[in-house]
């Protein structure tokens, strides 16, 4: 009998330190995570499916191209950003048969260019890798924004010289969940954040809520921006408790708007302008980065100065506003 009794008081005493691990566990995580804006912060795909050449469901803009280019077709790849952009040149200037796949169709599971086959004339390594396959040889030409300090280091140490043409204008911006109040800050602010300066939203504006400054993969577009926005100002190591905070994150505009599409997150206005395309255009909005169609200068094909050219000319801006961009010009 005592035996017996023994075994329940273990039991009930086993239910009740459970009991109050979980209720420990739901003040120290759940209850701080709840409400705290961060889902601002997860990833999303692009869904390169979207925007394959010479199909007839793509997202690609179609103009009637003066430019048809039937062989030596120079390949293309970019950053997940620009997608729509070189897609839609290939599509608009390359004929079709032109993009090929391994298997011989396209994979619902290409998130990084897997699938492409290498006699294709489009790719899609993304930044880190597509920076390293123009240096290579791999790519003829690179659609990307500014390179990092270790992708020039790479080229340089290879002794390949890149050419770097401006051919399009897009918004660096920064994103909240959209449940966060603050609709803007200043740029004096970002850095703040970034520099370890503000730790709760309560100092710039908004709810007594823990800021967790979000950041990106080194050698990504948006990281480059980001190292370049900061310029001077180092960026703090983040505080353990920025994980239970509301997040803020950064890329370019048209990948967090027309690509990817969150509705969960909302972009912030910077010195109370917001990154629309017509403030990019105006100039009126603090952060504007030039994206840059990047080729070898020993690369040989002539197909490159003639596509760039194109690129350039009122028929390859229209192509760049089409797919959400901003003109160069």
């Amino acid at each position: 009998m005592k035996k017996l009794t023994k075994q329940l008081l273990l039991l009930v005493l086993i239910v009740v330190l459970f009991g109050c691990f979980n209720l420990s566990m739901y003040f120290l995580l759940t209850g701080r995570l709840a409400n705290n804006f961060s889902s601002a912060s997860q990833a999303k795909m692009v869904d390169v499916g979207r925007y394959l050449p010479h199909e007839e469901d793509s997202d690609l803009p179609r103009i009637d191209s003066s430019l048809k280019l039937t062989d030596n077709l120079p390949v293309l790849d970019g950053a997940a950003a620009l997608v729509p952009v070189y897609a839609a040149i290939v599509d608009n200037v390359y004929p079709e048969g032109s993009v090929t796949y391994v298997g011989g169709e396209f994979s619902d599971d290409n998130y990084y260019g897997e699938n492409f086959a290498p006699d294709s004339a489009m790719q899609y390594k993304n930044t880190v890798r597509g920076y390293q396959a123009i240096v290579d040889g791999d790519t003829d030409i690179l659609f990307c924004a500014a390179p990092s300090a270790a992708q020039k280091q790479y080229a340089e140490e290879q002794g390949v010289e890149l050419v770097y043409v401006p051919v399009g204008l897009e918004a660096f911006v920064f994103f909240v969940n959209e449940n966060n109040p603050v609709d803007g800050l200043t740029t004096d602010q970002i850095r703040g954040i970034y520099g370890g300066e503000f730790t709760n939203w309560k100092e710039v504006g908004g709810p007594d809520r823990v800021i967790n400054p979000v950041s990106r993969l080194s050698g990504s577009g948006s990281q480059s921006a980001m190292d370049a926005f900061m310029g001077d100002t180092p960026t703090a190591p983040k505080s353990p408790l920025a994980l239970f905070g509301g997040s803020i994150g950064f890329s370019f505009r048209y990948y967090m708007d027309g690509i990817v599409g969150n509705k969960a997150v909302k972009m912030l206005s910077l010195n109370d302008v917001y990154p629309s395309a017509e403030n990019i255009q105006n100039g009126t909005y603090p952060i504007i980065a030039q994206f840059y169609a990047i080729y070898r200068a020993d690369n040989d094909n002539e197909n490159i100065p003639i596509l760039i050219d194109w690129l350039l000319s009122d028929e390859g801006q229209q192509i760049i506003e089409e797919s959400g961009y901003v003109r160069i010009h």
